[in-house]
């Protein structure tokens, strides 16, 4: 989600009310919900137009003359309450609203990036690479930029190389966290980690640590780091998609990020791009993309890594397939 769409969906929560607020947030995965909810927090008091607006975007109703951002506070606290249960809200509160830090991989998942990087990175680095293997590939990403170059590439090569994990083990380590996954020791042998979840925490890194990373694995395992490349999916890739799923990709894509992501992109992808555009819009595109002045890499990289997720996300949802060496795979 775009920090325009973060925004939109944080004043929408705030217009419809607790209780439809909180049976819309029962559907929302915990980053969903804590990027929301964060938005929601710094929300001040919000113009009834733009209120109008995102409304109108949504095609619902809301009572123009309810004082939203008022007391916030309350009013998020109320709402992810009654939309999570007070477990759940009370970890997720305590990172928006301030308190105290949660623990356990479950609650993990409900804090800020920067907090769990503050709560494991003294932990030994296998035991920090059990954790993020549990958590959202781009959560995990986030949390690893916070660790120095050298916690990060001794993490992602555990990642790598992280075959399974014993029940057992996993009671240990909620022992350590107070609250982690459930183990039973008759279940077989779980399987995460390897090489696939290495590959999709580093198509969340940025560009520079990426390659730190890479080098690092290259190091250890030449071969190892060549299948983790195999299954990256990057910018490139998406010359892989064909024109209905590059359409529905357009129509969730942002004008501005597009431009920015497509002045680091090659000539054959401008074109895949343009040749799925009316004939007005792509003239406006090249334009565009004509007059706008020097861009540093890094932006470039971020808008590309946003495009990502959206195309992430459409195959995720079913909406679009995307090719793997020859094969049709689902990510």
């Amino acid at each position: 989600m775009s920090e325009d769409g973060i925004q939109k969906a944080a004043t929408l929560m705030l217009a419809l009310g607790e209780d439809g607020a909180a049976e819309v947030m029962k559907h929302l995965g915990p980053r969903e919900v804590q990027k929301i909810g964060a938005a929601m927090a710094a929300i001040g008091a919000i113009p009834h137009e733009a209120i109008a607006k995102v409304l109108e975007e949504f095609r619902s109703e809301a009572d123009l003359s309810s004082s939203v951002g008022l007391d916030s506070d309350e009013y998020i606290r109320n709402v992810l309450t009654k939309a999570l249960g007070d477990d759940k809200a009370s970890s997720l509160l305590n990172r928006i609203l301030g308190g105290k830090d949660a623990s356990g991989i479950e609650s993990l998942k409900w804090m800020d990036s920067a907090s769990v990087a503050e709560l494991i990175k003294n932990e030994h680095p296998q035991i920090i690479a059990t954790i993020l293997v549990h958590l959202e590939s781009d959560q995990a990403s986030e949390i690893l930029n916070h660790f120095s170059e050298r916690l990060r590439n001794d993490a992602v090569l555990r990642i790598a190389t992280l075959d399974g994990i014993q029940p057992t083990a996993l009671r240990e380590l909620n022992d350590v966290l107070t609250k982690l996954l459930t183990g039973n020791e008759s279940l077989k042998k779980k399987s995460i980690g390897g090489v696939r979840a290495a590959a999709e925490i580093l198509n969340f890194m940025s560009g520079e640590n990426e390659a730190s990373i890479m080098e690092n694995l290259r190091k250890y395992d030449g071969d190892m780091a060549e299948k983790i490349m195999d299954e990256m999916f990057v910018f490139d890739n998406i010359l892989e998609i064909d024109d209905r799923g590059i359409q529905l990709l357009l129509r969730e894509v942002q004008s501005d990020s597009l431009i920015i992501a497509l002045k680091g992109a090659n000539a054959d992808m401008r074109e895949k791009i343009f040749k799925n555009m009316s004939q007005r819009a792509a003239e406006m595109m090249r334009e565009d993309l004509e007059s706008k002045g020097p861009v540093r890499l890094s932006e470039v990289e971020a808008q590309q890594k946003q495009i990502l997720l959206i195309v992430r996300r459409l195959a995720d949802e079913g909406q679009i397939m995307l090719g793997a060496k020859g094969e049709d795979s689902y990510v």
